[in-house]
């Protein structure tokens, strides 16, 4: 089967872990969730793809620590032109995820300022979650700032979303293969492990009492609410990660949103593909 019809959590999760939830699934739905809880907050790692290596050797790297989550970062500086976009990666993804879509930057004279958020490539750690994302965008920004636009894929997409609504200051923001509502994520993320539902639903609200509020707070249409800048939705008609229903309900509640609907680029292929990264290019020096 070709890789991209199979969600990438699915091609990643060892398949110890899979036969653990699933014998903890049949003797307890309570206990496969704290079970699913950890790995859910484990972000897997892969080799550095080939296209990904430029961009990774002719970046000025440092790690940096953001004391509000008490975690270091890599941070990667490609070009050094003062036009700056931030881009973020997704999960299980790194600094130079969009390598691609930079480069054409570069072409067009602005510089990237990317990174590996906790526990992602070159970054220390085990385990992370979505507001570390958030919280290493706002530190960019403080350090490295101000950007002109901010590119994010998948979880950085959604991180982006909030941190927009949140006071991040770009004129262009775009996001590709972002999921909308953190219900669906929890849901994909059990089906992936070959969960029940209800282990699904467990843990939805083991994070929501964890972390004090219900996380659909973080949802992609509900921070796209409160969002005026342009915003343009990229998203593959046949991504099995995410459905490209979430870029119509996110579309719909931006301000300002323009949908760039693909197809057979699936979740991943799309970062690389020149015509979407042409548009994206476009979209950004409009």
């Amino acid at each position: 089967m070709e890789k991209d019809l199979i969600p990438v959590q699915a091609l990643l999760i060892p398949k110890p872990i899979l036969y653990t939830g699933k014998i903890l699934n049949w003797i307890s739905p309570f206990l496969a969730s704290r079970f699913a809880a950890r790995i859910f907050l484990t972000p897997f790692g892969y080799e550095m793809p080939e296209r990904e290596k430029s961009m990774y050797e002719q970046s000025k790297k440092e790690l940096v620590r953001v004391s509000s989550i008490n975690r270091d970062i890599m941070v990667y500086h490609y070009g050094d032109t003062p036009k700056k976009i931030l881009l973020v990666h997704g999960w299980s993804g790194s600094g130079t995820q969009l390598s691609k879509i930079a480069d054409q930057l570069l072409a067009k004279g602005y510089s990237t300022v990317s990174f590996d958020a906790p526990a992602h490539g070159k970054s220390p750690g085990k385990r992370t979650l979505l507001p570390h994302f958030i919280e290493a965008i706002h530190y960019l920004e403080e350090q490295y700032g101000p950007f002109e636009a901010a590119v994010g894929h998948s979880l950085g997409g959604m991180s982006l979303l909030r941190s927009t609504k949140h006071g991040l200051n770009i004129q262009k923001l775009v996001i590709i293969g972002t999921a909308n509502s953190i219900t669906a994520i929890t849901k994909n993320f059990a089906k992936n492990l070959q969960l029940t539902e209800k282990v699904a639903t467990l843990l939805k609200s083991y994070f929501d009492h964890r972390y004090g509020e219900d996380l659909n707070n973080y949802s992609g249409a509900v921070s796209a609410k409160g969002i005026k800048i342009p915003t343009l939705v990229v998203h593959d008609k046949n991504d099995v990660d995410v459905h490209y229903s979430s870029a119509h309900e996110i579309t719909d509640a931006l301000e300002n949103g323009e949908l760039l609907l693909t197809e057979q680029l699936g979740h991943r292929k799309i970062l690389g593909d020149q015509k979407v990264i042409s548009q994206i290019v476009k979209f950004i020096l409009e």
